[in-house]
């Protein structure tokens, strides 16, 4: 696994998130777009992914999936889905995935990390920290110390 500075894949992500924002307004004008995890970030560094949340109704969640699918996207296997929460990826080559998330779900939580790492940069030098200290690492492994910070993070004050 590599990492790469913000300044190596933050302006293009941003691009794409505008870009996919735009298009995503225009198949569903009720859901929140929010552009979510690291890229999001100043100064975090990243595998240069994009995470957008796509925020609805939870009655209308299935339809908003089955509507994304439009722009090129799937259901991402091997991860986890509620009636709350889909993950979807790009079926392009673009490393981009939208997590598609009902309004009131615990899974909004996404948007109080990034907000929390965006208020305080000494959480970014510590998240920055531990990505480099999983180079070279599983998948799987990198994701559980992740998810362990993340937990941590979302749990402070």
């Amino acid at each position: 696994m590599q990492f790469y500075s913000a300044e190596e894949y933050q302006p293009s992500c941003q691009a794409l998130y505008q870009r996919y924002q735009h298009e995503i307004q225009a198949l569903l004008p009720d859901a929140v777009i929010e552009h979510i995890g690291a890229s999001s970030i100043p100064e975090a560094i990243s595998k240069g992914d994009l995470d957008i949340l796509v925020g609805v109704n939870g009655k209308d969640l299935e339809n908003a999936v089955t509507i994304l699918t439009t722009l090129g996207f799937k259901e991402k296997s091997d991860t986890l889905r509620t009636p709350e929460l889909c993950m979807l990826e790009s079926t392009s080559g673009e490393d981009v995935a939208f997590q598609v998330v009902a309004h009131g779900a615990e899974f909004e939580c996404f948007i109080g990390f990034r907000n929390k790492l965006r208020e305080k940069p000494f959480l970014v030098q510590q998240y920055n920290a531990l990505k480099v200290s999983c180079e070279g690492w599983p998948q799987d492994k990198y994701r559980l110390k992740k998810s362990a910070f993340v937990e941590t993070v979302l749990t402070q004050e």
